[in-house]
């Protein structure tokens, strides 16, 4: 049986649920905006001479490049990639990466949203978005570049395992690795101005969030991966965790899809950390076979990915479905009031969304407790969704291989 929490897990949990109540009741989000917007709004605008100028070499090609680069560090490459990572026998890097990766999702965002910085003006520059993903990422505020953010915080995670997985490694490998890392961020930064959707300040705090996130998770990673594999109550400490980091979101001045994208890599986090802790033992020990080990070969490994995509798309539909039909019924049983943005038809309402989701963080809080205005179910849903995806990634698709040899 398990014990009570901990002292630091009461801490944690009390400290973000201080932190939810005072930034509520002394309205923080609308004050810090309005001594950070100005700011960063008119170094957007003062920016556009210099944009104009990147964006005065265009050609076809580079249209093309700069859009297929920004897809390959995009959230939608990360989320194939991962499972991926997982089955390759890579269990550790795999997790940590995804919780990184939500750890830069929630904080990228959240200051996103919180600062509430538009976007290079288009027109006079010229925006190009070639994909949905970038007509989606349109929609979000300018400051910081996520895709900057992303790529100094997982490319840099990135060649930390591989210089500490081989520490042989030479002065010049460390140099080469290194120069590789800045070349992509460089890369990605040049990119996202040449392509419109960025300005040089959101470019510039992408990296410089990014250097102080990567050195901050550099020093605690460990304790997380020790404290998700052998910890106590963990699976019951992450889920109250992510919960609370639903409502410790800040409100944008209009609604993004910054927060439904926080939302689902909440819910991957909870799936990957309550998946891990159950089956360490099972699938993920450092122990298990590598690919390209004669332990697990390519062949075999592609037979993986043939059987654990079309199983994770399946958890996904069929999560989403079944959050769908039981969420409206225990709101109801339990007097919650609620509406749906997209996800239930006929709990939209006077929901001024049009073709995509009007999800907006619950905010402010305090005032929704007392007003009993309706909670969006919507967010509950894209939770669950993903937490069922995550999860069937490393633990139900691991046992499918198990059973098939």
């Amino acid at each position: 049986m398990e014990k009570g929490f901990s002292l630091w897990q009461v801490l944690s949990f009390s400290s973000i649920l201080s932190w939810v109540i005072i930034s509520s009741y002394f309205n923080l989000t609308q004050k810090l905006r309005s001594l950070i917007q100005p700011f960063i709004t008119h170094h957007v605008h003062k920016s556009t001479p210099f944009i104009l100028h990147i964006q005065s070499f265009q050609h076809s090609f580079l249209d093309a490049f700069f859009s297929a680069f920004s897809c390959v560090v995009s959230v939608p490459f990360y989320t194939a990639f991962l499972p991926v990572l997982f089955w390759s026998g890579h269990s550790k890097l795999a997790r940590q990466m995804t919780l990184l990766m939500a750890f830069c999702d929630y904080l990228g965002n959240s200051v996103k949203d919180l600062v509430s910085a538009p976007r290079p003006k288009s027109p006079p520059v010229r925006r190009v978005t070639a994909t949905e993903d970038e007509k989606e990422n349109a929609m979000e505020y300018g400051f910081p570049s996520s895709h900057t953010l992303n790529t100094v915080c997982l490319s840099g995670y990135l060649l930390h395992y591989v210089l500490s997985y081989n520490r042989e490694t030479g002065g010049a490998a460390i140099l080469i690795g290194i120069t590789v890392v800045c070349v992509l961020v460089g890369f990605i930064g040049l990119g996202r101005i040449y392509l419109g959707m960025h300005s040089l300040i959101d470019i510039i705090g992408g990296i410089v969030m990014g250097l102080v996130i990567l050195t901050f998770w550099l020093s605690v990673h460990e304790y997380v991966d020790s404290f998700i594999i052998s910890g106590q109550n963990v699976t019951s400490f992450w889920a109250i965790l992510a919960f609370l980091l639903l409502f410790a979101y800040p409100t944008p001045e209009h609604p993004t899809p910054s927060y439904e994208f926080h939302t689902a890599f909440n819910g991957v986090a909870l799936g990957i950390v309550s998946g891990v802790q159950q089956t360490y033992l099972q699938f993920h020990h450092e122990d298990v076979p590598h690919i390209f080990t004669p332990q697990l070969i390519f062949p075999v490994f592609m037979g993986r990915i043939l059987i654990g995509i079309p199983t994770i798309l399946l958890v996904k539909f069929c999560s989403k479905a079944l959050a769908k039909w039981t969420l409206p019924v225990v709101c109801n049983t339990m007097g919650i009031p609620i509406r749906s943005s997209c996800y239930i038809p006929s709990l939209k309402g006077s929901v001024s969304g049009k073709n995509k989701c009007d999800s907006r963080p619950p905010l402010g809080y305090l005032q929704k407790i007392f007003s009993q205005e309706p909670y969006d179910v919507d967010t509950g849903i894209r939770f669950l969704q993903y937490a069922g995806l995550a999860w069937s990634v490393v633990d139900l698709v691991p046992s499918l291989f198990t059973h098939v040899g």
